[in-house]
């Protein structure tokens, strides 16, 4: 690997707070169904309470035949961003970049430059992964005080698009309970990355956001 890459960005979910769950599906027609293409965006305390989980989903509404033939780009990075000053500018990320069969991690740490332009040095590596193939065993890698995933999983978002459109269309009142779930039986790429809290600042509150960015 080089020691340095420049990224640009391509597509952004913002969103802040410490819990925090955030999707987007079909509404980015430039990057729609591949690498770049962010569904979800999850970030959470791990069953360790000293840590936390950021999942970052891309390339939704996979069907079942479809996904093992998905894959992760090797010339687009996928960038968590966390903001421990409450300026809304990034202050550490976390940077996922394919090689091989494996995804390779890095940070957290201080950017070289914030917004749309990223560089990797390779000295900040944490950690790697072999990326899962569709209908085996899920392969999650241990390393130092990181954990690590990289493959395809059942997308977890629920919504009722059906349901949603008829309401917008004034031919219904509101959401029926139980709804039905319009993304059900479909898959995406996801890459998990679960870090020790100390990583990333003293701050009782992180704004955070994903971006993917393709190599210039």
């Amino acid at each position: 690997m080089k020691k340095s890459k420049i990224y640009l960005g391509l597509s952004l979910i913002a969103i802040s707070g410490l819990v925090l769950i955030a999707a987007d599906h079909i509404d980015a027609p430039a990057v729609t169904g591949n690498a770049s293409d962010i569904t979800d965006f999850y970030a959470f305390q791990g069953q360790d309470t000293n840590n936390m989980v950021f999942v970052v989903n891309t390339q939704g509404l996979l069907s079942p035949s479809a996904t093992a033939a998905a894959k992760f780009d090797e010339n687009v990075m996928t960038e968590i961003n966390i903001d421990n000053t409450g300026d809304n500018v990034e202050d550490l990320v976390i940077q996922a970049v394919k090689r091989g069969n494996s995804m390779y991690f890095f940070g957290p740490v201080a950017p070289g430059t914030t917004g749309k332009t990223s560089t990797i040095k390779t000295a900040n590596q944490i950690g790697s992964v072999e990326i899962s193939q569709y209908g085996q065993n899920a392969i999650v890698s241990s390393q130092n005080g990181y954990k690590f995933f990289a493959g395809p999983r059942d997308d977890p978002f629920f919504f009722d698009l059906g349901q949603y459109q008829a309401i917008l269309g004034g031919t219904a009142p509101g959401f029926n309970n139980p709804g039905t779930d319009t993304f059900a039986g479909t898959n995406v790429l996801s890459i998990v990355v679960e870090v020790p809290k100390s990583s990333l600042g003293t701050a009782a509150t992180l704004n955070t956001w994903v971006e993917t960015k393709r190599k210039q």
